[in-house]
């Protein structure tokens, strides 16, 4: 498990992105093939990130043909504020507890709705949750 020092500037600056971005980018690799970033929705909980995802993706194909991923969060227009990280990422069997799926709806409700979707319909069409364990952190 990665631990972040949250008494570094550095430290301060990944928990901002954890807890207020609404997009990482989420790398994956197709056997023999290149890298696959994908944006992807996140909510921080627990020391990992957990997303949803359609089933059937070519991201979920590829965590199940290798999990170790990286994530990286948008940096400065300058290149500054950089956080990248490695992980691993699994595909649950169940939904995560009903109050943590509750917070990531509360999160996303704006964009739910943006899309013309309900929390709902949402989680029928993005039943897939993968979590993500952070591995390694990288940054400046």
């Amino acid at each position: 498990m990665l631990t972040i020092d949250t008494s570094s500037d550095f430290g301060k600056r990944v928990l901002r992105h954890l807890d207020d971005d609404v997009v990482v980018w989420l790398t994956t690799s197709r056997p023999g093939m290149a890298p696959q970033p994908s944006p992807v929705w996140f909510l921080w909980h627990d020391d990992a990130l957990l997303m949803f995802s359609q089933p059937g993706t070519p991201k979920l194909r590829n965590i199940a043909a290798n999990p170790n991923v990286a994530l990286n969060f948008n940096c400065t227009p300058e290149g500054g504020d950089v956080v990248v990280m490695t992980a691993t990422a699994e595909v649950l069997a169940e939904q995560p507890a009903a109050d943590v799926v509750d917070i990531y709806l509360t999160k996303y409700a704006h964009n739910i709705e943006r899309l013309g979707s309900t929390p709902d319909a949402f989680l029928q069409a993005y039943s897939a949750p993968v979590l993500i364990t952070p591995t390694s952190l990288r940054g400046h």
